[in-house]
């Protein structure tokens, strides 16, 4: 095989945020190259978004137009997966599960599509046969080879959750663990409002579709938490604490998470990014406004598309850190004034009752 053969591209967008960090060992240990598409610009929405039909999603346009950027430099093999369903009775919505075919009909470009499927709610269709798959477009089919790549690509991804979960943000735990490195961030940040940003790794981490969300939110002295610093169990925790059941792939990352989230008295309010468009989303936000009501917590919706103007999303942010900083600090005041009073009482304990 020539090098060229041996190299993949990656487009840098939806299960990417999710995924990479596996792929990175995976493909690493194989020998074949990963060549990711550029970060997500202007040019790169308009050009995905000009192919497909109005009513697409935001990252399914973003997508596309990762896609195209990859073909401009040049790279003919990409991985483009199927992702039917993570666990037996979980699914992705319809434009994930059909992303090859919907690549097929809207990029009239002549290269190979990496296609595997991974369906965990039919037999033979689990984690391995979907990487033995995406490896026979290389002619790489010894599956002990396969697994000993996976255990380095677990390795990667294993070392990437422990970091995010430690409260390191996203780029740097991915820089360090590509490095083959555990960094623990042991410094506490103390800041006077926490929230909780409830949304897909796609929505929140490409700084072009989140406006660079997690920069403007320590601008304005907020600390935030996310999914990733959260486990499975806690998770699951806060879809129970919802009386929510799991069927979407990605429920847990924002029912899930936002549960947990509801229930920490640490956190002063819940901020929720989704695509305008995006089914399963509009169906989880209706049941998080209605649940942050009985938990008494504050949350901002924030909807998402390519027409969202960043003058009209700082304003919607800072209005509701303004409205989280007003409610902390009256409550304080409240706390004081209750302190003071009970300190004015006389302490009847200590006053010696006299029998005349």
């Amino acid at each position: 095989m020539t090098e060229k053969t041996m190299q993949i591209g990656i487009p840098r967008a939806m299960s990417y945020y999710h995924d990479y960090p596996f792929y990175y060992g995976f493909f690493k240990a194989l020998g074949i190259e990963i060549i990711l598409s550029d970060v997500t610009t202007k040019q790169t929405l308009s050009a995905g978004a000009s192919l497909v039909v109005t009513e697409t999603c935001l990252p399914i346009k973003v997508y596309v137009g990762h896609v195209l950027n990859l073909l401009d430099k040049g790279v003919d093999k990409i991985l483009i997966p199927s992702i039917q369903s993570v666990a037996p009775k979980i699914y992705n919505c319809s434009k994930i599960r059909g992303l090859p075919d919907l690549i097929r009909n809207v990029v009239k470009r002549k290269f190979t599509i990496i296609e595997g499927t991974l369906d965990k709610s039919q037999k033979g269709q689990g984690f391995y046969s979907y990487l033995n798959e995406i490896c026979s477009y290389y002619g790489i089919t010894d599956e002990n080879k396969i697994k000993s790549a996976a255990t380095e690509g677990w390795k990667i991804y294993n070392n990437f959750m422990v970091m995010c979960k430690s409260g390191l943000s996203y780029p740097k735990a991915l820089n360090y663990a590509k490095q083959g490195k555990i960094i623990i961030d042991s410094e506490e940040k103390n800041k006077p409002i926490t929230v909780a940003l409830i949304s897909h790794g796609y929505n929140i981490y490409d700084d072009r579709t989140s406006m660079k969300i997690f920069d403007k939110l320590d601008k304005m002295d907020v600390k935030v938490l996310t999914a990733l610093q959260l486990s499975d169990e806690q998770m699951l925790d806060g879809m129970n604490a919802l009386g929510q059941h799991i069927y979407w792939a990605n429920q847990k990352e924002m029912t899930g998470a936002a549960g947990h989230f509801m229930k920490d008295i640490n956190v002063d309010g819940i901020i929720t990014v989704t695509s305008f468009g995006c089914g399963p989303d509009s169906l989880m936000i209706e049941t998080l406004i209605r649940k942050a009501k009985l938990f008494n917590k504050p949350m901002l919706n924030l909807t998402i598309d390519e027409q969202t103007g960043e003058a009209g999303f700082i304003t919607r942010l800072e209005a509701f850190v303004d409205m989280l900083f007003r409610k902390k600090r009256a409550k304080l005041i409240n706390n004081l004034d209750i302190s003071a009073e009970e300190h004015k009482k006389p302490n009847l304990k200590n006053i010696e009752t006299k029998v005349v």
